[in-house]
This record gives structure tokens, C-alpha cells and sequence, in this order.
């Protein structure tokens, strides 16, 4: 099966199954909750989203990760990011805020930005 860069490249050869499996992009992203809990603490984290999802006239991406590890516990994240902040040459961003699932008796709220899609990419 034959994958295509965007939406616009795909020109199916047999059928249109084949345009079904256009992979788009995805953003690393990396960042710190605040301080939370009895003992006070933070927790990081690090990942991958998932590709774009159409919203409006952008898109955004939804993020699944655990938190680390810190004095028994860990918490999960699962939301969507904010649309597309345009930056430089077509380059973009995604905002996200929130806060983690509740365990160990408290949750901790976050905020970042994920990196640049394709940073090295040169257009």
C-alpha cells in the first residue's frame, strides 16, 4: 500500500481505499505539572500525538501519556490540544492545558505548547 504525504497527493491507483490511508503529522511534545499533594510534588512528561484532526478550519491532536513515576503513583493525561498557532514559513504549535486524573488523593494541572512539526524540514 502506497502512503501519501497530504490529501492533495492522493490519486488512487484502483480504488478509493487507497486515499483512506494518508498519514499527516504529529508533534513532539515534553513538559512539567505544578506542585501538588501532601508531600509537595511534580510530575513529568513526554510524548508523541497522535496525527492531525480536522477542527474548524485547522486541526488539533489528542495526547494519552502517563506522568512519571514519583513516591508510589503516577497520573494520566487525555485531552485534545488547542488548533494550530502558525509561526514561521507554514510552521506551527498546538497550546495545551488541563489537568491529570486524580490518584494518591490529588491531580495536578499543566500547561505547554508542543514543538514544531517537521523542525528540520526546510521548505
Amino acid at each position: 500500500m502506497k502512503i501519501h504525504a497530504a490529501k492533495n497527493d492522493c490519486i488512487p491507483d484502483h480504488c478509493e481505499r487507497e486515499c483512506e490511508a494518508i498519514q499527516t503529522h504529529v508533534h513532539e511534545f515534553a513538559g512539567s505539572t505544578t506542585l501538588e499533594g501532601a508531600i509537595l510534588h511534580n510530575h513529568r512528561f513526554a510524548g508523541v500525538t497522535s496525527e492531525a484532526i480536522p477542527y474548524r478550519k485547522s486541526h488539533v491532536h489528542a495526547i494519552l501519556v502517563n506522568t512519571d513515576f514519583f513516591f508510589n503513583h503516577y497520573h494520566e493525561i487525555g485531552i485534545r490540544t488547542g488548533p494550530a498557532i502558525y509561526i514561521d514559513h507554514d510552521k506551527h504549535i498546538h497550546f495545551v492545558e488541563g489537568e491529570t486524573t486524580t490518584n494518591f488523593g490529588h491531580d495536578h494541572d499543566f500547561q505547554f505548547t508542543t514543538f514544531i512539526e517537521d523542525p528540520l524540514l526546510v521548505d
